[in-house]
């Protein structure tokens, strides 16, 4: 019979990659990192829990990967260069083929932002993954919630609901085709974080937030900490072609309002960034859509092309609910 790894056999084989921006990574009871001149330090911790952030029976290496994405579009939110990773794992046996795959998932995408993991923690447990993420951002230049403007423009980048669809159709609620539900499943599983977007708009958008939870609760924040309001524009909210065609469903007004999973950005800037920012989704090869616009006042309202009042069903994901 195969022996069982120990906790500390398990992180050598499979959580002990090189680093490269790193003094001391693992092996030692904490981590020693240099930040480079004249940057600050971005910290960000993410917890995510088998049943309430991805499938149970989900493909390992989906999961390490969604991991590391969701982390890296924290950064990316930031302005921030993302830097180094710690992982805590919980695990409810040790599956040497769901451990390798998972880690080749978290770790090729950690390679391709050329993030070092430098520590974490493995223990016995319901199937939970940590992620804490740490970046570099030019001093006093990270992007914030709070610097909305009134006249501000309201940018989205890319498309969003596609990822809630994929999980409405898993649960019956929305039909897609097998092109479209296989577009929307990759969405879902395998979102690409904005980090080069994000680095670009240091110093070009006023206030910025990744779309994690649904684009209004998420624009919602940068609201409230900015305290003004966000006007959307129904017709201008950017849909891939796998929703466009109805837009006006109600679960697909839903899914991109509301759905979450998205790991875009939403940023504000000024009016007169406009032709600049052109010029940056064309060289990023990345679209970039005007969605509306920063107004006095409070919290976000969605108006279709009559005026109507477009109101999701729920603002965005509860973690509690």
């Amino acid at each position: 019979m195969k022996s069982m790894l120990s906790e500390f056999e398990l992180i050598e084989r499979y959580f002990r990659p090189a680093t490269d921006h790193t003094v001391l990574a693992g092996g030692d009871d904490a981590a020693l990192i240099d930040v480079s001149a004249g940057q600050q330090l971005a910290v960000s911790t993410d917890a995510l829990v088998a049943g309430r952030h991805f499938f149970e029976d989900a493909l390992p290496y989906d999961i390490g990967y969604k991991c590391m994405a969701a982390n890296l579009s924290d950064m990316a939110a930031m302005g921030a260069n993302p830097r180094w990773v710690t992982l805590s794992l919980t695990l409810p046996r040790v599956d040497e083929s769901w451990i390798s795959e998972f880690a080749r998932g978290f770790l090729e995408l950690g390679a391709e932002h050329d993030v070092d993991l430098i520590g974490g923690d493995t223990t016995s447990g319901p199937l939970a993954v940590c992620v804490q993420i740490m970046g570099e951002v030019p001093a006093g230049k990270a992007l914030r919630r709070s610097g909305a403007r009134v006249g501000d423009d309201i940018w989205v980048s890319g498309t969003v609901g596609d990822a809630a669809l994929a999980l409405a159709h898993v649960r019956g609620d929305f039909r897609l085709d097998a092109n479209g539900l296989d577009y929307a499943m990759k969405r879902l599983t395998h979102p690409h974080p904005r980090v080069a977007l994000g680095r670009a708009l240091v110093g070009l958008a006023t206030s910025a937030i990744d779309i994690s939870d649904g684009l209004v609760a998420d624009l919602g924040h940068v609201a409230h900490a900015s305290a003004v309001q966000a006007v959307v524009d129904w017709e201008a909210v950017p849909l891939s072609s796998v929703a466009a065609g109805d837009r006006e469903h109600p679960l697909v007004q839903q899914a991109a309002l509301a759905g979450g999973d998205d790991y875009e950005l939403a940023f504000t800037a000024p009016a007169a960034a406009r032709s600049t920012l052109d010029a940056l989704a064309a060289r990023l090869e990345l679209a970039l859509a005007r969605v509306g616009t920063v107004a006095a006042g409070h919290g976000v309202s969605v108006r279709d092309r009559s005026g109507r009042v477009v109101t999701p069903s729920e603002k965005g994901f509860d973690h509690f609910h």
